[in-house]
């Protein structure tokens, strides 16, 4: 299989997987000020704790506050399930009562832990603490593969091509984000960050797994070059990377549909992303390694003719 010489059909689907999400923050960005939809762990809103006489479901919490129009309300559970914390966009002192009505009537009374205002201030600093964390995630990741493969040509390369990677699951996931806040009105919180910082580190150590058969085959077939070689090195682990991903994959479509709503969005991001960086470590990283040797994004040379083996078995 020559998959590396295919890269013009894998970029090309990367590019359509991304592109829903690069248009939305373009358009987010110019009519409303920000690439994404954030929530209110970034704009700012009201905490509410509340601890129950009983266990509660959390969906049935949140459900009270859909209800009263506030659809990006987020709610958690602690203390063995008999306290929640709620989040929601602020409201007045009528509303507030018309709420704990709502939620005594529909959950069961309770009692208030906090009541608390989350200021835009602190919102805008929980936004460029995130921002810094992906990029200071992403730069970690570059040093260490490039350290780490500093025995092969161009380690730097390694790195880079890892990093760009990365840079398309998180936009991959993003897109997703964006058609589910069309479709649903899902908006970016807290939760979405830590799936996506979850996602870099997965798409990462599938990613260092081919690359590490590369580093150990082009030591072993020192007359190949570097496209035969990524090859046979993504044949040799592509199996291993797939099941590693799928048993993943599983867990999480069972949390998906268990879950409840309260995880409904964090699972879901984590299978997109899961499966964007199974896609990447396999179609993208490599490509990109070995576009980056040829000089030329797209592989343009004829293709290599197949082994005599095959070509026996095809006549």
């Amino acid at each position: 299989m020559h998959i590396v010489e295919r890269r013009n059909w894998w970029f090309s689907i990367s590019l359509l997987l991304m592109l829903p999400g690069i248009l939305y923050m373009l358009w987010s960005l110019f009519t409303h000020g920000t690439p994404l939809p954030l929530s209110i762990d970034f704009t700012g809103g009201t905490v509410w704790d509340m601890q129950f006489e009983q266990v509660v479901e959390p969906g049935a919490v949140r459900q009270v506050f859909v209800d009263a129009g506030l659809d990006d309300t987020s709610v958690f559970t602690f203390n063995d399930g008999r306290a929640a914390e709620v989040k929601f966009k602020p409201v007045d002192t009528a509303e507030k009562d018309a709420l704990r009505a709502a939620v005594t009537s529909a959950v069961g009374p309770f009692t208030d832990l906090e009541y608390r205002s989350l200021g835009p201030t602190i919102g805008a600093e929980t936004a460029r603490a995130a921002v810094v964390a992906i990029a200071v995630a992403a730069a970690l990741i570059l040093l260490y593969i490039a350290f780490a493969f500093r025995q092969v040509p161009h380690p730097f390369r390694f790195g880079t091509a890892a990093v760009i990677s990365l840079i398309h699951d998180v936009l991959v996931v993003i897109s997703f984000i964006a058609v589910m806040n069309l479709i649903a009105g899902w908006e970016f919180d807290a939760l979405t960050l830590t799936a996506i910082l979850t996602v870099i580190g997965f798409s990462v150590t599938d990613t260092v797994v081919v690359f590490d058969r590369i580093r150990e085959n082009l030591r072993r077939h020192r007359t190949e070059g570097l496209t035969a070689v990524s090859n046979r090195s993504i044949l040799e682990t592509a199996t291993r990377s797939i099941a590693t991903q799928i048993t993943a994959l599983l867990v999480l479509t069972a949390l998906l549909v268990l879950g409840g709503a309260t995880l409904q969005q964090f699972v879901a991001t984590l299978v997109i992303g899961f499966a964007s960086g199974m896609y990447s470590s396999i179609f993208n990283a490599t490509p990109i390694l070995v576009a980056w040797d040829e000089k030329s994004l797209f592989h343009k040379g004829p293709r290599p003719a197949a082994p005599r083996s095959e070509r026996v078995a095809a006549a």
